[in-house]
């Protein structure tokens, strides 16, 4: 596994190895002492699986609230999927900047999305699947969420928006006066 830093602090892109041969291939999915350093005490809790069938879908952008944050490993299994992680950690120098990475069964990337982040993503291919990591329970009382279209953080996303769940959908833009989430 490579780790690859990106601009904004805590969110790294792993790169898998694969064996292939004429049967197929093997590789992890995970690996508690190569990402050591990512994880650092934190533990795997919790694997969640997603299955998302329209072009263009989006889901997100989730969050859970400290004493519950959680950093969460999002891998792609099936399909094609723009994923987008928001930094909303007060006094990060990355305030509200958001970063992407196209994940797919191809490229194998693991996108690391640390606490005080939102995340979401846009399918690509239809009839994707994900696999999340978390290193905290899902815990409904400490959900958080933006909405996916919030003029303050002008996302590009690559795809007119469709699919938006009644939560999605209303899951509010940021407050003029956020000052972010305190870890």
């Amino acid at each position: 596994m490579k780790i690859r830093t990106t601009q904004i602090a805590g969110v790294e892109i792993v790169e898998n190895q694969y064996m292939e041969d004429s049967r197929g291939f093997f590789g992890r999915l995970f690996c508690q002492q190569e990402l050591g350093e990512v994880l650092g005490e934190r533990q795997v809790v919790q694997v969640n699986h997603s299955h998302t069938k329209q072009l263009g879908s989006v889901r997100g952008f989730h969050y859970q609230k400290p004493p519950y944050a959680e950093m969460k490993l999002v891998r792609c299994i099936k399909g094609k999927v723009w994923d987008v992680v928001v930094d909303l950690r007060a006094g990060s120098p990355t305030f509200l900047q958001w970063f992407t990475q196209e994940l797919s069964e191809e490229n194998n990337k693991v996108m690391v999305i640390p606490e005080g982040c939102a995340h979401g993503f846009q399918i690509l291919q239809e009839n994707s699947e994900l696999i999340y990591l978390h290193t905290a329970p899902y815990t409904p009382e400490a959900e958080g969420g933006v909405h996916v279209a919030d003029p303050v953080l002008a996302v590009d996303w690559p795809l007119p928006i469709t699919g938006l769940s009644a939560r999605d959908e209303s899951l509010p833009n940021i407050e003029r006066n956020f000052l972010g989430i305190t870890l």
